[in-house]
């Protein structure tokens, strides 16, 4: 190890102070800082992108003296591939499971060569550009794959052209050295090849709002200080325009037949000196990128000098820019990352950061088909499993080694540490043995508030309406008229609601659960007599009833502040609110899914109105849509301060978005629901975050289903909610689950993981063993 430590680099720090301080650090002393660096920015996941390449043509203006993918007319059949062989590419590789079509070519072939500008006249093309927009919009629309495109220099009416059809874009800069295009220089006859030239073309990507790749290339001649200078210029182009996905750090590798045949090729040391280098000078939030077929005996090496991303790998075309380094074994890829304490994870040819934010990275062409493959992180899911959708919860990628950065928080929680913004988004990127260490602490947390007893209500749901005036994106229940997707709208009178409470009774409920839209004929008397009708009938029932937005109509169209119509709505019979309508209480996210509805700020009043007046709620959040983990962050925050205001929440319920039937998925403009990693994330993550404020997690059923609400019971809930007669709502958005889950279904469950079932009241007081039919011998000994 040298003497001489790494010292942190300020963000605009120049080449020449940065070779300063690092010119006397040993090799392994940098690695050692920026896998730190590494570790803590991307935590254990190493990304790649399963692809094809698509050489769309070989010919170039430019004369790189290492290339041996440019050519000449007399060496090739045609001057392009014919969009019927790009198609035969594309569909081969759909077939594998790629999701990334990368297209490679050389740079306006046609200012060289009269073959190509022949070939493009006669189909129809007035350049090569113009024949790339048309082959990469073909092989979206015919095969789903997202196309990353490599052009060469693009003006900015070139990439106004191109952005509709392209998930992203990119251009090596390779080297900031002009000495390099001198006479015998490498990039000598290239005017493409200019530093000057090609820093514009990327900066002019930033312009666009183009998700970009760039990168350099090592040991074609240039300097360690020559290589600093073109990572600096790449780090002030994306402080400037945010523009920078992935910056490759490449090694040349010599080939015969090219005029560099005899350089040697860049030592290991060199590559591991520049990706370390390049980790600790570019910002946190670009990735970097190696490719791994040009070092496959170092790729644990790779990992530990700083680089988070293996760029593309195909299971069907080769490397058609390094044809003699054939792609790993995807297989050799994962486990040399699980050597390196890593888990190997897809992204898309639009990186995670920027794949989070398609309504700004993308054209709307392209932004739908993004967000439904990501997760709340940008990365791709990593299972099939929806929510609702009635498939068994897949197995996680577990682990046993915890990050830096995860250790930390952790530490810092259970240590009496205040939850801090930052921290808690940081614990939903939780993967491998990032996600056991949260989910053990959860069950740790949950066993030490509440023991190991799972408990449950039995309630009907009525809900008595599904006529709505609101138009939330999200939402497949309501009905605008009778002319409904999913069903005949309705409207229940009252002596059926009387009817449906008195029936719930009979069949041993305690709760019944009152809910539906909001309809115009509706206004604060209607839900003050659908109370009366209840008690009357049935006096013994527990009556849970109203959405903050019902409450907020009843109020208003009543004209009377909210707590005094919460104070007739308890005067009537009302004995508790369910928490929803709450969705994610973040403004920008309620603009795009539900912009009619009360506001996350007159939801938290109407619910501190709630408590004020002697009724107690639940509290939910809906995720997994368009937000992210910095709302789900905010949104538990929010909770926590108003239970510590007022002690009113008697528990918090997750509600992973059911995205079949919602109108938004299917218009393209949401995620498909939380994965099913992020959706036993936020019932650990809510454990902890709450704790001790909160003792009740409640993990739903009809969502999860029977598997993964065990596997919830095991990462930090302790309640299974109810047995649900006659649940709707869910059903409505395509889920499977609903309608009744029984005490013996439900006494199953927990003796599934070792746990005792008791039946509760909504308040969360247990019914006497002799009056619980879920604690009988009978229901704890029935056979699986």
């Amino acid at each position: 190890m040298s003497d001489h430590p790494v010292t942190p680099l300020d963000a605009v720090m120049s080449p020449a102070r940065i070779m300063a301080l690092m010119g006397e650090v040993e090799t392994a002393a940098l690695m050692e800082a920026a896998g730190a660096v590494a570790l803590d920015a991307f935590g254990p996941i190493v990304t790649y992108s399963p692809k094809v390449f698509i050489p769309l043509t070989r010919l170039c203006r430019d004369v790189c003296h290492y290339c041996t993918f440019a050519t000449t007319p007399r060496r090739m059949d045609s001057p392009y591939l014919e969009m019927d062989e790009v198609l035969s590419i594309a569909r081969a590789g759909a077939r594998q499971g790629c999701r990334e079509a990368l297209f490679t070519l050389g740079d306006r072939p046609e200012d060289r060569y009269g073959a190509a500008r022949s070939w493009l006249t006669d189909h129809g093309y007035d350049s090569t550009l113009a024949y790339v927009a048309a082959a990469a919009r073909a092989v979206f629309e015919e095969t789903g794959l997202l196309p990353h495109l490599n052009p060469g220099i693009l003006s900015p009416d070139d990439y106004a052209m191109l952005r509709p059809h392209a998930a992203s874009m990119g251009l090596m800069l390779e080297s900031s050295s002009e000495r390099l295009c001198e006479k015998g220089g490498p990039h000598f006859g290239s005017p493409d090849k200019r530093p000057a030239v090609r820093l514009a073309s990327i900066a002019a990507a930033g312009e666009a709002k183009v998700p970009f790749t760039s990168g350099i290339l090592i040991g074609i001649g240039e300097t360690r200080f020559e290589r600093v200078e073109a990572l600096c210029a790449l780090r002030d182009l994306h402080l400037r325009h945010d523009h920078i996905q992935e910056v490759i750090v490449q090694n040349f590798r010599a080939k015969p037949g090219t005029l560099m045949a005899g350089h040697a090729d860049a030592p290991l040391e060199e590559l591991l000196w520049s990706i370390a280098v390049a980790r600790l000078i570019l910002p946190r939030d670009v990735s970097i990128q190696v490719p791994p077929n040009l070092q496959p005996d170092a790729l644990e090496s790779l990992i530990a000098a700083g680089m988070n991303d293996w760029g593309g790998v195909s299971p069907v075309t080769a490397d058609h820019v390094n044809p003699e380094a054939p792609w790993p074994h995807l297989a050799t890829l994962d486990e040399a990352s699980a050597r390196a304490g890593r888990i190997l994870r897809q992204r898309l040819a639009i990186g995670p950061r920027h794949a989070s934010e398609p309504g700004k990275w993308l054209d709307p062409r392209l932004a739908p088909s993004v967000r439904r493959q990501v997760d709340g992180q940008g990365l791709v899911r990593a299972d099939d499993w929806h929510a609702g959708s009635g498939l068994a919860a897949p197995d996680l990628i577990l682990g046993q080694q915890t990050s830096p950065r995860i250790s930390r928080i952790l530490a810092g929680l259970a240590g009496g540490q205040e939850p801090r913004r930052e921290a808690i988004a940081t614990l939903f990127t939780a993967d491998g043995g990032d996600f056991s260490a949260v989910v053990q602490m959860a069950d740790r947390i949950r066993q030490e508030a509440v023991g190991s007893t799972v408990t449950h209500v039995v309630n009907r749901n009525i809900n008595y309406t599904n006529i709505c005036l609101y138009k939330c994106g999200f939402c497949a229940f309501s009905k605008g008229s009778t002319k409904a997707l999913r069903g005949p709208a309705y409207r229940l009178d009252l002596p059926e609601i009387s009817r449906r409470a008195v029936e719930a009774v009979e069949r041993g409920a305690t709760e019944v659960c009152l809910q539906g839209g909001i309809h115009p004929d509706y206004d604060g008397e209607t839900y003050l007599a659908i109370v009366d009708a209840v008690r009357t009938a049935a006096p013994s029932l527990h009556i849970h009833a109203f959405s903050a937005l019902e409450v907020h109509h009843g109020a208003t169209t009543l004209g009377l502040p909210i707590e005094d119509y919460l104070a007739r709505l308890k005067a009537a019979g009302l004995s508790t609110l369910p928490g929803t309508a709450a969705e994610i209480l973040d403004p920008d996210v309620r603009a795009i899914i539900a912009p009619d509805k009360v506001t996350a700020d007159q939801w938290i009043q109407i619910m501190r109105a709630a408590h004020g007046v002697g009724l107690r709620s639940t509290a939910t959040i809906m995720f997994g849509h368009v937000d992210n983990y910095t709302h789900w962050t905010s949104h538990l925050l929010q909770v926590r301060a108003l239970q510590r205001e007022t002690g009113g929440f008697t528990e918090f319920v997750p509600l992973p978005f059911v995205h079949m039937e919602a109108p938004f998925w299917r218009r393209g403009a949401s995620r498909s629901g939380p994965t099913y990693r992020e959706a036993v994330l936020m019932h650990a993550v809510a454990r902890i975050v709450l704790h001790p404020l909160i003792p009740n997690i409640q993990v739903s059923w009809v969502k999860m289903g029977p598997d993964g609400a065990a596997a919830i019971l095991d990462a930090g809930a302790n309640d299974l909610g109810g047995v649900l007669m006659d649940e709707s709502i869910t059903r409505a958005a395509g889920g499977v689950h609903g309608q009744l889950f029984d005490q013996p279904a439900m006494a199953r469950l927990a003796r599934s993981i070792g746990r005792p079932l008791r039946q509760r009241t909504t308040l969360y007081d247990l019914l006497p063993e002799e009056a619980d039919p879920s604690a009988s011998r009978e229901h704890q000994l029935e056979r699986t």
